[in-house]
């Protein structure tokens, strides 16, 4: 079982067993919605998914509904019943365990920023560089 939560901890969720993946999502939707670059999910059964709290909901598409704590404005779920019936999908930086399910896939990559590409070669800090 693997747990986590929203940054000030008003929502709390569990999941059981594995998930289908675990993926980095590239498209604008994700993109603009956590004004990230792109976003990281877990996909699981609903039902194999406990969610303490009351999180606020966003129709951001025709089927598509993302959960987010609305107290701290942390993404949490992703819920669409067209594409992925009884199924819910974590955003995996929520994850108490980090190392829990590394993505083993990017998808949507036709909408990444431009820049993707080179995101990896870029200089590397263990903290904010000082002067």
């Amino acid at each position: 079982m693997v747990t986590g939560r929203c940054q000030c901890g008003a929502i709390h969720y569990a999941a059981e067993g594995e998930p289908v993946y675990s993926a980095l999502c590239h498209c604008s939707d994700c993109r603009m919605s956590a004004g990230a670059p792109m976003v990281g999910w877990a996909l699981f059964a609903h039902d194999k998914v406990t969610i303490e709290g009351d999180p606020v909901t966003y129709q951001s598409s025709d089927n598509a509904t993302r959960h987010f704590c609305g107290t701290c404005g942390t993404g949490l779920f992703y819920t669409n019943p067209t594409v992925f019936p009884g199924m819910i999908d974590i955003q995996s930086a929520t994850l108490d365990d980090q190392s829990a399910f590394p993505p083993a896939v990017h998808v949507q990559y036709a909408e990444a920023a431009p820049w993707m590409a080179a995101a990896h070669d870029l200089p590397r800090f263990d903290r904010y560089p000082s002067d």
